[in-house]
């Protein structure tokens, strides 16, 4: 899943390439320039309605997926316990 800062930086560029403003797209949405703000900057903690509404105002959407875990592959192991002070 994306950071909030990578899903700010695409409603960003999507909101750009429509044309609008950020106060443009508040009142589009009827949510507060400031709070388009912190979404766009990575740092909206709010409802997901609100989320949701603004990536619908520019075009985007949720995905969810399943979560995936990565492994080091077997050479890369010893590596991440050699002692640096050596």
């Amino acid at each position: 899943m994306a950071s909030r800062a990578e899903i700010g930086k695409k409603v960003r560029i999507e909101r750009k390439a429509l044309g609008h403003t950020q106060q443009k797209l508040s009142e589009l949405t009827r949510i507060n320039k400031t709070t388009i703000s912190e979404i766009e900057n990575g740092r909206f903690t709010g409802s997901y309605d609100i989320f949701e509404r603004v990536l619908d105002a520019v075009g985007l959407q949720f995905e969810v997926f399943p979560k995936q875990h990565s492994l080091p592959h077997w050479d890369e192991i010893e590596n991440m316990f050699v002692d640096d002070s050596e």
